[in-house]
């Protein structure tokens, strides 16, 4: 059946909603300094607001199957919409911090199941021959939230206050509930759905709620040194290998597991936990260096990474095209991809104390175009083996795995960073004595400045030994950053000859679906 103009309105409508998920997972984390002082909380208790979402989003994305098969595909998406904007009213009018966290928590359960329930919909009502152009972009807003939602809260924060972080989703959420239940309609064939397991419900919210949390507050609580971190660890072991067991036990499970002995499925799994590792790490980390290291604002961050997502938005049409015209596999799109993603890596780890804004230009756009050339060909690839009736279930599983991917990669990267300063500054710290005629030279250079400025010389020369120990810290960051670089990059050229795993029979994109027109 030809869907005519509606079916770009769907594109417009999943890809607002998508919008709304990936903007709001990030957007937070610049207002957290306005949130405290506004509501009197401290640093422990505020960033609950960023894991108790990142938590409830995690366990809906893997239920978002089971309930889009329970409810209705287009019930369930309008649903989780309302949900979502009705929280997000509820948090910008909170007055403490606990009633912000819960809900924060709501509208984690609502935007958990918006980003995988967009796009088995998009997957399930586009012919074969405009499926690319329909991915890339439903792809530009996956991949361009995470990067603009820190720009545009640190804008509103400055301009406005915090509460209108989560005010700005109301007319969008009323936008997208409005044009779901007008022009997104239920697929013809439908997959069965059980009874509410609620045993696998409590066993899912313990592993993957729990996993989340230890992840997001780890190093905050000293990882294994606290009992609360320990505590959580046992729970999350105890609820995924029940939640694995439980799965595999039953005849209709929530999240369907044995889609994972689909080689081409459970390899692209694995890439879409690289790509969100990738992602979310440069997401993380670039802010974090150019704002604590080299000294610029929010808003000059948030301009500084506005390059980059324009090329990812310009290379996702292009890409979708050319992967309607068939001209070569997927496969090797996604390892050019991973290729330019290794390549901004390793130019990145050359960074030094010097950099301006014109150093990062080149390399975001490059790694802009290959986050491009990754997000559809992977896509294709992991989906491609999949019946239409499990599209739903593949579509959660890969969505949750990019989650935690992302999760596991600024956690990573955050205990990495700190102990690989502290191995930097040891080093450099043991060239600083009054043995090596540089480091003699430097701490007579900063005394004689202290000097000038009319400090005795007890105090002057104590400024200057604190100037020194400032500078070397400064410097071992400047290292561990380019380390960092370095590690994640190496995530991504381990990618490109573990594509050759896809090699097999013709890669196809997922046929589409009828839909029911009421």
């Amino acid at each position: 059946m030809k869907l005519g103009f509606d079916k770009w309105i769907v594109v417009l409508t999943v890809t607002t909603a998508a919008l709304l998920q990936t903007i709001d997972s990030s957007i937070v984390n610049v207002t957290l300094n306005q949130m405290m002082g506004n509501l009197g909380a401290s640093l422990g208790d505020i960033s609950w607001v960023v894991t108790g979402y990142a938590a409830a989003s995690a366990v809906m994305i893997t239920m978002s199957g089971w309930l889009t098969s329970k409810l209705g595909r287009r019930n369930y998406f309008a649903a989780s919409i309302i949900m979502f904007t009705i929280a997000s009213i509820f948090c910008g009018t909170s007055t403490n911090v606990w009633e912000l966290v819960f809900f924060r928590v709501v509208q984690g359960i609502g935007g958990g199941g918006l980003l995988t329930t967009a796009q088995s919909i998009l997957i399930q009502t586009f012919p074969k021959e405009d499926l690319g152009i329909a991915n890339a972009i439903f792809g530009m807003g996956v991949i361009i939230g995470p990067s603009i939602g820190p720009t545009l809260g640190g804008y509103i924060t400055d301009n406005l206050s915090w509460n209108w972080v989560f005010y700005i989703n109301i007319p969008f959420g009323i936008l997208a509930t409005f044009l779901t239940y007008t022009y997104i309609k239920e697929p013809a064939e439908k997959i069965a759905a059980g009874k509410m397991d609620w045993l696998a419900l409590i066993l899912l919210t313990m592993g993957i709620g729990g996993l989340q949390i230890i992840l997001e507050k780890g190093e905050e609580k000293d990882w294994f040194d606290s009992t609360f971190i320990v505590g959580m660890s046992i729970a999350a072991a105890v609820g995924l290998i029940g939640f694995i067991w439980r799965q595999l036990s039953v005849k209709i499970p929530i999240l369907n597991l044995r889609l994972l002995l689909q080689r081409r499925f459970a390899v692209g799994t694995l890439f879409n936990f690289i790509l969100g590792f990738g992602l979310f790490a440069s997401v993380f980390i670039i802010p974090v260096f150019c704002q604590t290291i080299l000294g610029f604002t929010a808003s000059q961050t948030g301009l500084l990474l506005m390059p980059g997502s324009i090329a990812t938005g310009l290379m996702m049409p292009i890409v979708g095209g050319l992967l309607g015209k068939n001209f070569i596999s997927p496969i090797w799109y996604a390892a050019i991809g991973f290729l330019m993603f290794f390549g901004f890596c390793f130019d990145l780890s050359a960074i030094n104390l010097a950099a301006g804004p014109d150093y990062f230009f080149w390399p975001l756009i490059i790694r802009g175009v290959g986050m491009g050339l990754i997000f559809i060909p992977l896509t294709t690839i992991t989906l491609a083996d999949l019946k239409n009736i499990d599209i739903p279930q593949g579509s959660a599983l890969t969505g949750m795995i990019r989650q935690l991917g992302g999760t596991f990669g600024t956690a990573i990267m955050t205990t990495y960073i700190s102990t690989r300063t502290m191995f930097h500054a040891s080093r450099l710290g043991d060239n600083v004595s009054i043995y090596n005629p540089l480091s003699v030279e430097r701490i007579k250079q900063f005394t004689n400045l202290f000097l000038s400025k009319g400090d005795a010389l007890m105090a002057a020369t104590s400024k200057a030994y604190g100037m020194m120990q400032g500078t070397v810290m400064r410097q071992a960051l400047v290292m561990t950053y380019a380390d960092t670089f370095l590690v994640i990059g190496a995530f991504f050229l381990i990618c490109v000859p573990l594509l050759l795993l896809f090699i097999g029979k013709k890669i196809q994109a997922p046929a589409h679906t009828e839909m029911v027109m009421e």
